[in-house]
């Protein structure tokens, strides 16, 4: 047979193994490869994780493929076409585990045999997650958690929490991995809106239904605004019979409720409150007090409005203007009011009061509207509000609200007003209005400022190898934004300030270990800098346990702690052979956790696995290791044992029965049964036969039935007892016995029962006979015998008479020449015999002749 192309031909008898990782997805498909080409027969089998069993899937010993049962199990599995590749449609969780690919391929050097070890990893794509808060409407202030909850889905899993403002913009808040919670420790009103949590993972990505967060707050510091606007040194000022409108505005969640009052008399309820034809008995305090009823919260706002006559405002006003012409391109007045104004700046011989008196009758509002721009100042302590609209004859008139005392509050064509950073409310909202006196409309421009959200974030990483240690530092949002710089410990600056966000980069070195970095952050609400700060340290690692002393078979779990360590980095672990744990996944098992990290020892052995396994830790500042001892001793020697008894149990030989017997006291946790096979030829050699195992047996075993023998053959059996995996030393060598001759027995108890029937039937005869002596009286005779002797017959010869004769004379003999006849001679009748039972007498006679 031709080598199949593709693969290499190696020495004889070695065997190649390949090891692949590979992810696939529930309910998707995945190929497993077995080598470029067809091999000429292969097995695949599959490994469950946590367990050691392989159990087959599929193999072709050159008919064809063979899909086993358990394919059922992973999903719809076909072998593809021309090799021996596997592809499986519609993964099932259980599919998870190690697919071993067994090939054997026949070439001219002989039989080559690859192993393909392909690790499956079955992912599950996150599910559409839904967000669970601890408090939808919190209090300003509080703290509060959401949940991202998940149904499915494989880690590591990143969260994204994203918020969309009243406004629409959406901002990412936080980036949190494989942890699903986001804490808001100081709850703001910044962080009322929508929110959104996307969950990610290797497979896909989903994002949740939006939820509201709605903060409860409030209320601010009122704010009144007064229309028309004018204000003298007292305060706010008004012309008689006008009509006055006061405007409270007080930010509040929800909204505030607003009480008018009139020198500390309650006169009006709402937001506005509208003076229709004001009069000057309406001069005085007006406070608004603004009340948020759900968290019983208020405060309050006071001015001063003084009420003027026409022709007293203007005189009045006159007194305190510079010049006729600042009052001519500063005051909106009616026109008759401007010709008096007029009048009296002529009056005044004030220089170029005609061109300005002019400039009144050609009236030329500038084009568009104010320009708003918010910027900080004095070192990001302040903020500088400019406003400016160009153009327009006379100047337009600009002014800031909410006004604050001061000379720059108002305003020609530009303006600038430097606000308090430390006297602002966050969200507040400046507006700069603009006015001409050739239109009764006014226009305005506006600007918002607002402190960055949260804490400022710090963090180091380490570029690839740890050459380089790069320090972050944000703090995100806000307008204007915030000033972000880095600082040593010290004080001593490093690198440059950038606005929102900074970057440190420095080289490694171990010299940075235990210093420490500011992050310093201003921004002009903030009444100080706001500090994040880094401490840099070297990995330092420590264990619970630094020796494991573990009886081989068990698992044992090693533990290595990072006590301190930044830049955050990962423990390595490496086994007693100095070689990484990840390059040997079917024996060891990493569980991770940020601070700590467990290596299993799976399946200890006493001969492999004992010795000094190392946990390291490296960053840009340093590393360390240490190391972990584990011993793994044997059990002890389980007792030996003797075998009492091993005999067939029959003479056809296939079944025999064993006992044994401990010689001694020890623990065990079984038994296990060998034996060999041999011929008689092979008998002598019987220690070099290879001895196979029969059964494995509980320890409270005693007895054993050994079934299905060959009658023909020849066995020797022995036993050894297991304490988990040390084995005992084997018993002696023992074969069946025959079992002993049984035929006696059966004899004996033949010959016992033959016996005792010829005795019951010779009584029975006898009693019959008994009975019936009458009928049978010759049979009576026969086995009983006579009862007299006269009863006897009597029968006489010649040779009884001569012999009668001879006793009866002297003594002498007697001859005869003739022949004689003895006659009878009468017998004595017994007089005790029964009636019927009386002696016949029986004359019997002898003819003789010559």
């Amino acid at each position: 047979m031709c080598t199949p192309p593709g693969v290499d031909i190696l020495d004889p008898g070695q065997v190649v193994y390949s090891e692949t990782k590979t992810n696939g997805v529930v309910g998707r498909g995945v190929i497993l490869e077995c080598g470029p080409t067809l091999p000429d027969v292969y097995i695949w089998g599959f490994t469950q994780p946590g367990t050691d069993t392989i159990r087959a899937v599929v193999y072709n010993f050159g008919k064809g493929p063979k899909i086993q049962k358990l394919a059922n199990d992973l999903g719809d599995l076909t072998v593809i076409s021309n090799s021996a590749s596997l592809s499986i449609e519609k993964l099932p969780l259980a599919a998870e585990g190690v697919y071993t690919c067994q090939a054997l391929y026949d070439t001219p050097d002989g039989a080559k045999l690859y192993y393909y070890y392909v690790f499956l990893r079955v992912l599950v794509p996150v599910t559409k997650p839904y967000i669970v808060m601890s408090d939808s409407s919190p209090v300003e202030g509080t703290s509060l958690t959401m949940r991202c909850g998940l149904e499915n889905g494989t880690r590591p899993i990143t969260y994204i929490w994203e918020q969309e403002s009243r406004e629409g913009q959406l901002t990412s808040m936080a980036e949190i991995f494989d942890d699903h919670q986001f804490n808001l420790t100081d709850v703001n009103r910044n962080h009322t809106g929508w929110y959104r949590c996307l969950a990610s993972n290797q497979v896909n990505q989903q994002r949740s239904d939006r939820v509201w967060l709605d903060t409860i707050f409030g209320p601010d510091q009122p704010q009144i605004d007064v229309t028309p606007y004018s204000v003298t040194e007292r305060g706010y000022s008004a012309l008689e019979r006008e009509t006055v409108s006061l405007l409270c505005q007080a930010s509040s969640n929800p909204p505030s409720q607003y009480v008018w009052f009139y020198n500390n008399s309650q006169v009006y309820t709402g937001p506005q409150f509208t003076i229709t034809k004001i009069l000057r008995m309406h001069t005085g305090i007006y406070s608004c007090l603004a009340q948020n009823t759900y968290l019983n919260t208020r405060s309050k706002k006071t001015i001063t409005l003084t009420v003027y006559s026409s022709s007293c405002f203007l005189l009045k006003f006159l007194t305190f203007a510079s010049s006729c012409i600042f009052f001519l391109h500063t005051t909106t007045l009616t026109h008759s009011n401007r010709q008096l104004c007029k009048q009296r700046c002529q009056a005044s011989k004030v220089a170029d009061c005609g061109r300005a008196s002019g400039g009144i009758l050609k009236d030329n509002p500038p084009d568009g509207a104010p320009a708003c721009l918010m910027q900080p100042a004095n070192n990001y302590t302040d903020l500088a509000l400019l406003c400016s609209w160009e153009g327009g004859i006379p100047a337009a008139s600009l002014r800031w609200t909410p006004y604050v005392f001061g000379a720059e509050s108002e305003g020609l064509a530009n303006i600038t007003k430097i606000q308090k950073g430390e006297e602002t409310a966050n969200n507040s909202v400046f507006v700069c209005q603009g006015s001409h006196i050739a239109s009764n409309e006014i226009k305005s421009c506006s600007v918002k400022t607002w402190m960055p959200y949260g804490e400022p974030k710090c963090s180091a990483y380490a570029t690839r190898n740890n050459e380089y240690l790069m320090l972050s530092c944000s703090w995100e949002g806000g307008f204007p934004r915030a000033l972000v710089w880095w600082a040593s410990s010290t004080g001593e600056m490093h690198g440059t300030s950038e606005e929102n966000a900074n970057i440190l980069v420095l080289r490694s070195s171990a010299t940075y270990s235990g210093k420490a970095f500011v992050c310093y952050a201003k921004h002009p609400l903030a009444k100080q800098a706001k500090q994040c700060v880094l401490k840099l340290e070297a990995p330092v690692l420590v264990t619970q346990r630094s020796m494991m002393t573990v009886y081989e078979g068990s698992d044992v779990q090693l533990t290595c702690i990072l006590s301190r360590n930044y830049p955050v980095t990962e423990i390595t672990w490496y086994n007693n052979q100095k070689q990484h744990v990840n390059e040997v996944p079917m024996k060891y098992v990493l569980e991770r956790a940020s601070a700590w990290t467990n290596l299993t020892v799976r399946d200890t052995d006493s001969t492999t696995d004992s010795g000094q396994y190392w946990c390291s830790a490296t960053n840009a500042v340093g590393g360390a290791e240490i190391p972990i001892l584990l011993m793994v001793k044997r059990y002890p020697m389980p007792p030996n044992i003797s075998i009492s008894k091993i005999i067939y149990n029959s003479h056809q030989r296939t079944d025999a029965d064993m006992e044994w017997q401990l010689q001694s006291e020890g623990d065990l946790t079984g038994f296990f049964i060998e034996h060999q096979m041999f011929t008689d030829t092979a008998m002598k050699r019987i220690s070099n036969l290879p001895w196979k195992k029969l059964v494995e047996l509980d320890p409270d075993s005693r007895n054993y039935q050994i079934k299905n023998l060959v009658p023909t053959g020849s066995y020797a059996f022995r036993i050894t007892a297991v304490n988990h995996r040390t084995i005992g030393i084997p018993s002696d060598i023992k074969s069946p016995a025959d079992p002993p001759f049984n035929a006696y027995p059966a004899v004996i108890g033949a010959a016992i029962g033959g016996m005792i029937i010829a005795t019951i039937i010779t009584v029975l005869l006898f009693m019959y006979v008994v009975r019936n002596r009458n009928n049978n009286p010759r049979l009576h005779d026969l086995i009983f015998g006579r009862q007299n002797s006269q009863s006897r017959e009597n029968i006489n010869f010649p040779e009884d008479e001569v012999t009668g004769t001879a006793d009866a004379g002297t003594g002498q003999p007697t001859t005869s020449t003739g022949a004689s006849m003895a006659l009878p001679r009468p017998t004595a009748t017994p007089t005790n015999l029964p009636p019927g039972e009386e002696p016949v007498n029986v004359t019997i006679t002898v003819m003789a002749s010559s």
